[in-house]
């Protein structure tokens, strides 16, 4: 009986690293993704969009506690709505902000959907990890 539970026990870590390491993995490929697009272009300008990538958690920070449970909450409240607009006001600058330097003729039409890729795998790499964090096995 120890033995089938230390067995289960250690699938479950083993599973749980084995996530963890998947979600860095793809946070990583999206920076990866992200500097790409600055260097087969020789233009740095796209790189403007990871100023976007830290600001983007910064209201769950200060004004969720730490927590993105919040943001899939109903509650309301002054702080809890502010927080709410400014994360959805950053995430949309993330896509925003390539396509204004394309707009201006500032990067070329290949690093925007670069941008816009590393954009994507970096929502879905959070949303796995909030995905992960309400089962609470982390």
């Amino acid at each position: 009986m120890i033995l089938l539970y230390s067995l289960t026990r250690f699938d479950l870590i083993e599973t749980s690293s084995t996530g963890l390491a998947g979600l860095a993995l793809l946070f990583s490929s999206s920076i990866l993704l992200q500097i790409l697009a600055c260097a087969i272009y020789s233009n740095w300008w796209p790189l403007l969009t990871a100023l976007m990538y830290v600001l983007v958690p910064m209201p769950c920070l200060f004004f969720g506690g730490g927590s993105t449970h919040f943001l899939t909450s109903r509650d309301g409240g002054g702080w809890l709505d502010a927080a709410k607009f400014l994360t959805g006001a950053s995430a949309v600058g993330s896509i925003a902000i390539p396509a204004i330097l394309r707009h201006a003729n500032l990067i070329e039409t290949g690093a925007m959907f670069i941008e816009f890729i590393s954009f994507f795998i970096l929502v879905c790499t959070v949303m796995c990890f909030h995905y992960a964090n309400l089962e609470d096995d982390w």
